[in-house]
């Protein structure tokens, strides 16, 4: 079998295992009595959940949460379940504390992504550096009719390596040895375990190596994104975050795009204010100048009630012509007070309608003053935005900005240390490739995860595991059909490799 076509029968496999994980209830909501907030690092939190129940947790899942107390939803990833809890990952606060919260796991989501990676794998080869990944095959593949994913033991080559040992201390010792090793040729590592916790020891382990061996491990190593255990091997594994480095590092150098970014929000939030204060005024001129209008008819009519009340009190002093001639006009004394009569209706018909535009007019007068301090600031921000292009510009800048620091930051690491979950749901590993890849506890991975790991490695990929992992069944067959499921919750009922408590 051919790279391509176990690429091709993955990618098909992985469609086959989302309709499982889909009529096996991976994605339904998990209701979660209590949570609790961890620590926080940058921009990103971990959570304890308790699980009143067992239930298959795939790790590196995304998830949504539900906090439950009249928060907005996040967004962030399920991390496994280690010492009997659910251990998450968001990216934003949601309390220290939670009850009644819900997850919503997106386990089809992450199968169908893998499967789009590895498709794009087969039809793409020229996009993907695929020349070790083609040493798996005969790994991943024990007959070229049948996609049979697991592993055999085989002839190590320069380009394919394997460390087996039963003991994991005698295999790390010689892993770190190697690690040090091309870290000194200036080497970029990719390091993966199947779980959190593993990876999280065995960072640990390398730093201590890197340590002992003189090197800056600090500026060397980095574990992406938060570990779920604190301490390990003497060493401080928050220091090693992805997240962690990467905030403290980017601090002074993203001040400007910190004071852009708040220029900008302030200005998107004074825009729908003004806009909003035009708009009232607009509304107060229509109604002023409606108040105008009935004022001016109102004192039309006003002034014809007064000319009426004169032409009346002054009727007896009237020539006897003047007489006549009111009488021609239907101005007679008699008739005089029933206009009088019309005239009053009409202004009593406005003035009710002058208080309705009068009232009106104190209720828009308030909602359509701007602040004295809003308009200038605004005016401010508005031509600072237009010397920088625009909102448009602005936005690009700043997604641009965030993207260039991710990637730049983890180009400049030698040794990134993560989960093969990760690998295939964070973009960020798309754009950055590496020389060697290492993989502890390769048999405990599926071939799918391999396969999308080994895509981004140019020259090696060193192999590592326990030698029980490669023994066949007791029937005889090697057959692993369907790892993905059964390899996660064996992982779930595992306890942590490392003593340290999670929190």
């Amino acid at each position: 079998m051919k790279l391509d076509d176990l690429l091709t029968h993955t990618a098909a496999s992985l469609l086959t295992e989302r309709e499982t994980a889909m009529s096996r209830g991976l994605d339904a909501p998990l209701d979660i009595p209590t949570a609790t907030h961890l620590r926080t690092v940058g921009s990103l939190h971990l959570y304890q959940c308790h699980l009143p129940f067992e239930r298959l947790i795939l790790p590196d899942v995304p998830m949504t949460l539900l906090p439950g107390n009249d928060m907005e939803p996040t967004e962030g990833y399920l991390l496994g379940i280690y010492e009997g809890a659910l251990i998450i990952q968001t990216f934003d606060y949601v309390g220290e504390t939670l009850s009644h919260c819900t997850i919503i796991p997106d386990t089809s989501g992450l199968l169908e992504i893998g499967e789009t990676r590895l498709s794009d794998m087969a039809n793409k080869p020229d996009t993907w550096t695929l020349g070790p990944a083609e040493r798996l095959v005969p790994w991943l593949a024990l007959h070229t009719d049948t996609y049979q994913p697991g592993f055999r033991e085989g002839i190590p080559s320069a380009v394919l390596t394997t460390f087996w040992d039963r003991d994991r201390s005698t295999r790390w010792t010689k892993l770190t040895t190697f690690i040090v090793e091309q870290v000194r040729k200036n080497k970029r590592i990719l390091l993966l375990a199947p779980d959190h916790p593993t990876i999280d020891a065995l960072t640990g382990t390398v730093a201590r190596s890197l340590k002992m061996a003189a090197l800056p491990y600090k500026s060397l190593l980095c574990r992406f994104e938060i570990p779920v255990l604190q301490e390990t091997a003497g060493i401080s594994l928050s220091e090693l975050g992805f997240e962690a480095q990467m905030y403290q590092f980017f601090a002074k150098a993203s001040s400007n795009k910190v004071a852009l970014r708040k220029k900008y929000d302030r200005f998107r939030e004074l825009t729908p204010i003004l806009a909003y204060k035009r708009d009232k005024q607009k509304d107060l001129n229509e109604v002023k100048l409606l108040e105008w209008r009935l004022l001016t008819q109102l004192s039309e009519w006003q002034g014809k009630v007064k000319h009426i009340d004169k032409i009346v009190s002054d009727y007896e002093a009237i020539p006897i012509w003047k007489r006549i001639g009111l009488q021609v006009a239907g101005k007679n004394i008699d008739t005089l007070a029933e206009y009088r009569v019309i005239y009053q209706s009409k202004i009593t018909a406005l003035m009710s309608e002058v208080e309705v535009a009068q009232a009106r007019i104190k209720e828009l007068i308030p909602e359509a003053t701007i602040p004295k301090n809003l308009r200038p600031e605004y005016d401010e921000l508005k031509e600072e935005i237009k010397r920088l292009g625009g909102t448009k510009k602005i936005r690009e800048m700043l997604t641009a900005g965030e993207g260039t620091n991710r990637q730049a930051f983890a180009q400049n690491k030698r040794i990134m240390a993560t989960t093969p979950g990760k690998i295939l749901s964070d973009p960020l590993f798309r754009k950055v490739p590496y020389d060697i890849l290492v993989i502890d506890d390769a048999p405990r991975i599926s071939a799918p995860l391999i396969l999308a790991a080994a895509g981004l490695i140019r020259e090696r990929i060193i192999l590592s595991g326990d030698t029980t992992d490669l023994q066949p069944a007791a029937d005889g067959s090697t057959d692993t059909r369907g790892v993905w499921p059964q390899h996660c919750l064996t992982l779930a009922q595992t306890p942590s490799p490392d003593p340290t408590s999670v929190g």
